[in-house]
């Protein structure tokens, strides 16, 4: 009993670490997902055609974006680790490595994402809807580079604990980009109905929108890789060095499979859904476009925990990395149970943030009963495979995220809403139990992890 209160007192030092870190990372996402919220908003006016378009190509171009997100944050272990132990020189050789293996997986993936735009015409795609959508994603590659880069320089400025940086880039590109965005898309003709004066700008139309983005980015990238001159290890040197790369590119390949079913089975739920219909697939898109902006704060607090597991096995303080993740996992529970039980209480109000069509709104509030559900399992899988990945664990969740989205969440909404005749609600249903199966799998697999000597990577 003598000890418990230093036990509390380490908890608490802990707990306040991790909210610390969490809750600007957790900020950094939600701005980033604001300035696709914009992007929808201004391309609306264009029309349906725009609008879709910038749906469809968001998807295929982050849909093979996170091949090089997962290679990059590969890396964010041994950064993480190498701080614990006291190495800055070694976190910047890492951070170094990444930023590489981002400009490297640039190239492969800007070749990838044109060849599948220039294919749509010939996959069913309405040829003005692949044009427009071709044009928006042409215009989002040169972004690329720079949005791999930041990951990388994310991860060093985070495993430092230092989150300004990341704060103040997203706020400048979210002030950007509304303004940029509207000058672009409509030029001049759009300025003057604001009441301001002709500038000379050209109505670019959907492109407008792709500029914007690849600006914000480029911003966000300039900001973070500026402030990393503050941090300690510049000396460090900047040879290429085999043996480091290999080691991140082993852990992130993993991470990449991860993110591709991720992104993968939420793709095909939107595709089953369209199947069924229009109205159906409005209401499941607003159910994810709500579940989804939840769900960036438990991925804050996820990079959060990965960082501070990493920190605590780079001192070789394995209790340490246990009461970490564990403290993260209750921190996301909390946030997501209160998510929850604003999904059940009051799911017309926030249905009619997204639209204002009551046929959508009726058909979107079974989907946000089930939502609530889910919000538990989602906010615990993805903070304990940041948990994983900061113990250097990168194989099993892409194991776990295959098992629980593909044997059991996909099979069953398709059997649920197809078989059994549910629709929208049977494809969640599913989506929903593939979650708490890889939630389950993970946080099952961190308490064995973290139950003895975890070496590090």
């Amino acid at each position: 009993m003598a000890h418990a209160p230093a036990r509390m007192a380490s908890t608490l030092r802990e707990l306040r670490t991790l909210f610390a870190l969490a809750a600007p990372l957790a900020l950094t996402h939600l701005g980033n997902q604001l300035l696709g919220t914009v992007d929808a908003a201004v391309v609306g006016r264009l029309g349906e055609v725009e609008l879709g378009a910038v749906g469809l190509g968001s998807g295929i171009y982050f849909t093979l974006a996170v091949v090089g997100l997962g290679l990059v944050v590969g890396f964010d272990p041994l950064v993480a680790q190498a701080l614990g132990s006291g190495e800055s020189d070694v976190a910047r050789r890492s951070y170094r490595h990444a930023a590489r293996v981002a400009l490297l997986a640039t190239v492969p993936l800007s070749i990838l994402i044109a060849a599948v735009v220039y294919i749509l015409p010939h996959a069913g795609i309405a040829a003005d809807s692949a044009e427009a959508t071709r044009i928006y994603v042409l215009t989002r590659l040169p972004g690329l580079g720079f949005f791999l880069v930041l990951v990388a320089a994310r991860g060093l400025l985070s495993a430092h604990g230092v989150t300004r940086p990341l704060i103040i880039g997203v706020v400048l590109a979210n002030l950007v980009n509304l303004p940029v965005s509207w000058a672009l898309v409509f030029g001049d003709a759009g300025l003057v109905r604001l009441g301001l004066p002709a500038l000379g700008i050209p109505r670019l139309g959907i492109a407008g929108a792709g500029w914007a983005s690849t600006i914000s980015t480029i911003i966000q990238c300039a900001v973070a890789v500026y402030a990393l001159r503050t941090l300690p290890g510049r000396a460090a040197p900047r040879h290429f060095e085999p043996e480091l790369m290999k080691r991140g590119v082993r852990l992130g390949l993993p991470v990449a499979g991860t993110l591709l079913a991720e992104v993968g089975v939420f793709g095909l739920s939107s595709y089953f859904a369209g199947l069924l219909g229009q109205q159906p697939l409005a209401a499941h898109n607003v159910a994810l476009m709500l579940a989804s902006t939840t769900f960036q704060v438990p991925l804050g607090i996820g990079i959060a925990a990965s960082v501070r597991v990493g920190h605590a096995i780079g001192r070789e303080d394995t209790p340490g990395a246990r009461k970490a993740g564990f403290l993260a996992l209750g921190l996301a529970t909390a946030f997501m149970t209160t998510t929850a039980a604003l999904f059940v209480f009051f799911p017309t109000t926030l249905a009619r943030i997204f639209t204002p069509d009551p046929v959508v709104i009726r058909a979107v509030l079974p989907l946000l009963a089930v939502a609530a559900v889910f919000q538990l399992a989602d906010g615990a899988q993805v903070v304990a495979a940041g948990a994983l990945r900061g113990a250097g664990d990168t194989r099993f969740p892409f194991v776990a995220n295959v098992v629980g989205h593909y044997v059991v969440g996909l099979p069953l909404s398709l059997g649920l809403a197809f078989g059994l005749g549910w629709g929208a609600r049977g494809i969640w249903v599913g989506l929903s139990a593939g979650l708490f199966a890889v939630a389950i799998l993970l946080v099952h697999r961190f308490t064995r992890v973290s139950a003895r000597h975890i070496q590090r990577v």
